[in-house]
């Protein structure tokens, strides 16, 4: 029986007639997907650029349910529910996207980051960590270990600290000499705490000579060495503080000016007084340490009022009034009282970085968190 050819002729326009009915009906629901996704996602994106996270995360959820497989919108609903404080939601979308096996290792360290962001934000400090660790040899591994740095100065976990900085400063992430060094000066006042001075003295004396820009490691090694009954140590921690650190001089010149005398050094310490005024300019607390250094309380008076010609002090103007005399007692008292009440606020410190106050010197703000952001004059000098 002969093959009839006119059946194959009429099939094979048949076959491309169908083929392309088909071709074009899944282009065209392929076209009504992905028209129907974007205008989801750029609905969520017109609520975030006019801060209405609420709508905006209504809108990527419904994008996220149109297509549950795009990464990209899980990372911005997660973000979102993290600048909206709603830490919990945040983490399961991040662990969810881990959990996913078809992601990339490039998301996944992305979303592995994410969630180490999300425990830090919520205060789940060891769960930060845990998800931190976890970054090492990726390329978020410089970012972990500056918030690992983070969490171990709130926890006050200093050998940790000394061990992340160590590996910051190896691996080319900036210096972190003089942050290490407030490290081992705060593991020496826990040893001093703990009735261990030979240690915490070792120790100083090391951040010293390791570190001899460390301001703070010359005062506290001083005030180490002067409570165990060596001022004259005391003394020449203070020396070399001025040599190697001087801009942080004012801090100890009261104690540079008494020290001096007890060990009848006078001399010696006012020709440090006087280089720092010669080299930085006049400071309140080095012409008061230069003022209880003279014999003679009119000479003292006399620098008061070579500060204020060189530099218009209400604090200055107060001291040297405190040495006057003038009128009837209840005066002279009332006019001291009012004096001190109105300088007293620019006697105090103010950190450079977010403008905290204090009475006290921070090496530490205690509001931004910063080291070394206050200057180490007081408010009226800045």
């Amino acid at each position: 029986m002969d093959f009839d050819f006119t059946w194959l002729l009429w099939g094979l326009p048949l076959s491309f007639a169908l083929g392309w009915l088909a071709s074009r009906f899944d282009l065209r629901q392929w076209r009504l997907e992905n028209r129907q996704t974007p205008r989801a996602y750029f609905r969520g994106l017109n609520h975030l650029l006019n801060e209405r996270q609420d709508e905006a995360i209504d809108a990527f959820i419904e994008a996220v349910q149109n297509d549950p497989d795009t990464s990209e919108l899980h990372f911005a609903l997660g973000n979102l529910f993290r600048r909206r404080g709603d830490y919990d939601r945040a983490v399961r979308v991040h662990e969810h996207l881990l959990q996913r096996g078809d992601l990339s290792d490039t998301e996944r360290e992305r979303a592995q980051h994410a969630l180490a962001r999300d425990f830090l934000k919520a205060g789940l400090l060891d769960r930060a960590e845990a998800a931190l660790r976890q970054l090492e040899g990726t390329s978020f591994e410089a970012e972990a270990r500056l918030a690992l740095l983070g969490i171990y100065e709130r926890s006050r976990d200093w050998e940790q600290a000394a061990e992340v900085a160590s590996l910051l400063e190896y691996s080319g992430n900036g210096s972190f000499a003089l942050r290490l060094a407030h490290y081992r000066c705060e593991q020496a006042e826990q040893l001093r705490k703990q009735g261990q001075t030979t240690q915490a003295l070792a120790l100083l004396e090391t951040v010293t000579q390791q570190t001899p820009g460390s301001a703070r490691g010359w005062i506290a090694l001083a005030d180490l060495r002067q409570s165990l009954h060596h001022t004259e140590g005391g003394l020449q921690a203070l020396q070399q503080l001025a040599t190697h650190a001087p801009l942080h001089l004012p801090l100890v010149a009261h104690s540079l000016g008494q020290w001096a005398r007890m060990c009848q050094q006078t001399e010696a310490a006012v020709q440090c007084l006087q280089h720092y005024q010669q080299q930085h300019g006049h400071a309140l607390d080095v012409t008061r340490a230069l003022a209880s250094l003279q014999d003679d309380p009119d000479v003292g008076r006399q620098l008061y009022l070579q500060h204020l010609e060189r530099e218009p002090s209400l604090v200055m103007a107060a001291l040297w009034l405190n040495g006057a005399h003038f009128g009837t007692l209840e005066e002279e008292q009332r006019i001291k009282a009012a004096l001190e009440r109105s300088a007293e606020p620019l006697k105090r410190y103010r950190c450079a970085a977010c403008g905290f106050e204090a009475r006290q010197y921070f090496w530490h703000c205690p509001g931004c968190q910063s080291w070394d952001s206050y200057p180490p004059k007081r408010v009226e000098e800045l």
